[in-house]
């Protein structure tokens, strides 16, 4: 019941910011989109995980979650320009993981598998998450949602889950 009410309130939080923004924003000096439509700020997050992941995966992890932390604050401002939107959440989730916040992550997961059940980024890093935090059962149920996506998100996933 108390997860349900927090998710209820972050998405109370996020229509009413992204309501305030909209009201405050002159089009003219605040550009959020791109001129194809996209979201700047997404984008821009987007290259600073994918850089972090390398730094990562090179064991320069306090450089990773420097660039993580600055993802995650780009995440924070497109999804107030432009909410609900479940590849949003999926990396709002991914870099409060990785940045150690578990609580945080799992709430940005669940919020945007309201929206997109089937997901794929979003189960397959939720089920890493249980995994992490030793909720193998729901890791499990992660799984099983991709098991039809003959994917490599399903592949990872069940290789940790293998392993743990």
């Amino acid at each position: 019941m108390k997860k349900i009410f927090v998710l209820n309130i972050i998405f109370l939080l996020t229509l009413m910011s992204s309501s305030f923004a909209a009201a405050t924003s002159n089009d003219a000096s605040h550009k959020v989109n791109n001129k194809n439509g996209e979201n700047i700020k997404y984008i821009k997050a987007t290259k600073l995980i994918k850089s972090a992941k390398k730094l990562d995966k090179k064991g320069k992890v306090e450089k990773a979650k420097k660039k993580y932390k600055k993802a995650l604050e780009y995440l924070l401002k497109a999804n107030v320009e432009k909410p609900m939107q479940p590849d949003i959440f999926n990396y709002l989730g991914f870099t409060s993981r990785k940045l150690g916040d578990y609580e945080n992550a799992k709430i940005y997961y669940l919020l945007g598998l309201n929206i997109d059940p089937l997901h794929i980024g979003i189960n397959e890093y939720l089920g890493e998450l249980y995994v992490v935090t030793k909720k193998m059962d729901l890791a499990l149920e992660r799984l099983n949602v991709l098991k039809s996506c003959k994917c490599e998100e399903y592949k990872e996933l069940k290789e940790l889950i293998d392993n743990n």
